[in-house]
């Protein structure tokens, strides 16, 4: 008995690449399917010119290709979303320290920004230097010549022969008392402990006596005794520093030998020295203080809530940075975005080879398919890919650009050093 003849179904793929993309057929292949990509006639065009691409570079027109267009323009897009999140995470890196405080904004599940201006990532921020701002704050509210925080400031009436203070139970006896209503700090203790900055008396004014008669205007002195010069029909011209070193060392005179009195603050409890008594104590104590404030609260008044920054951009995870529009990206970026999605290509065809087991059998033969070399290909050419552009972002940050300048600048100077100086002959 003769061997049947056999004859295959099919001598191709079931779905095999096509040597070319249609623009109209970009939108519903792709996985995301951006507004702000589709609604682009730039990327539905690159989209379908990356299919003929592809179908060259894995060899399309000598042996099938394994693909779909959809796959293309799927890996298409994916490419050009890894590129913006790149080119977002380097530029996050140059304007983050000032653009702390800013406004931050609202994305959909694509990432793109919903409120605002949708194209913060493509402008030059200025150099604002938020950070060291909010840091000099900090600081400047430990020396007590500025800052956040807001100071308040209350009276304590003195007892005689009562040297002992409790200033935190007094103080927030005064916040919850509704006579105090109208006090700044009315409801706002609490539980928090206060931090006292000052404790201190009214005391004569060192400028009641300095502009007096013999007061020392326009007199010189050793800033202690006024002892030259005296009457007031003799003057001599100084300089006004002198004035107010004089007045300032009399208002320390004041504070230091005239008063007798001293204190001490130990847990928000003060102490009088000496002990308080009627005829020679003054009737009440100030001190000022400020109220601990979580690091995230906003300081407000009655009309208005002061804007610090605590609800702004507070890390790159806040930045108003959507996927860079395919418009703005220049040929260098694109050519990127190509090699990247061959290379997502290569990876999507070899997952669909290696479920053949790495060959197909055939009458009286067998197909080997490449599927563990286009795997490797695919993340080797990837990471190199990404590794790529890092490495020359790392060389564009904005501190790279000043050393380059600065370098160039001195390369310049040193050239020009060894230029003679001409003789000007007149």
């Amino acid at each position: 008995m003769a061997k049947p003849t056999l004859s295959p179904a099919s001598t191709t793929s079931t779905q095999v690449l096509p040597d070319s993309g249609t623009p109209g057929d970009v939108s519903s292949g792709l996985v995301f399917g951006l507004s702000l990509y589709t609604g682009d006639a730039n990327f539905l065009s690159g989209a379908a010119d990356q299919v003929g691409f592809v179908y060259k570079k894995l060899g399309g027109d000598v042996v099938d290709v394994e693909l779909t267009a959809n796959t293309v323009y799927a890996s298409y897009e994916e490419s050009l979303l890894e590129y913006s999140y790149m080119i977002n995470v380097h530029q996050a890196r140059n304007s983050l320290g000032d653009l702390l405080g800013n406004t931050t904004g609202t994305f959909n599940h694509d990432g793109q920004r919903t409120d605002g201006d949708s194209e913060v990532s493509l402008k030059y921020p200025k150099f604002r230097l938020e950070y060291t701002k909010r840091v000099a704050q900090g600081i400047a509210e430990k020396a007590d010549v500025g800052g956040y925080t807001q100071e308040y400031s209350a009276s304590i009436s003195i007892i005689d022969d009562v040297q002992d203070y409790d200033l935190q139970e007094i103080i927030y006896s005064a916040s919850v008392d509704t006579d105090n209503a109208g006090f700044n700090y009315y409801n706002k203790v609490g539980s928090k402990r206060i931090r006292v900055k000052r404790v201190f008396y009214v005391a004569p004014r060192s400028m009641w006596r300095f502009f007096g008669y013999y007061g020392g205007l326009n007199v010189i002195g050793n800033l202690n005794t006024y002892g030259q010069y005296s009457d007031d029909s003799t003057f001599e011209v100084i300089p006004v520093w002198q004035n107010k070193l004089q007045a300032m060392n009399f208002e320390d005179s004041l504070r230091t030998r005239i008063s007798h009195y001293s204190y001490e603050i130990i847990n928000n409890k003060l102490r009088l020295f000496p002990k308080p008594d009627s005829v020679l104590s003054p009737s009440k104590v100030w001190i000022t203080f400020t109220i601990p404030t979580n690091a995230y609260e906003e300081e407000t008044t009655t009309n208005r809530v002061h804007d610090t920054g605590v609800d702004g951009v507070n890390n790159m995870n806040t930045l108003p940075y959507a996927n860079i529009p395919y418009k703005n990206i220049n040929s260098m970026g694109k050519q990127w975005i190509r090699r990247y999605s061959l290379a997502l290509c290569k990876e999507v065809l070899g997952q669909v080879r290696g479920k053949f087991g790495g060959s197909i059998p055939i009458p009286g033969e067998s197909v080997s398919l490449n599927s563990a070399d286009l795997l490797g290909q695919a993340k080797e050419e990837q990471d190199k890919l990404r590794e790529e552009l890092k490495t020359m972002l790392d060389e564009l940050t904005y501190d790279k650009l000043i050393e380059r300048d600065a370098a160039k600048v001195q390369h310049a100077t040193d050239l020009f050093k060894n230029v003679p100086v001409p003789i000007f002959m007149g």
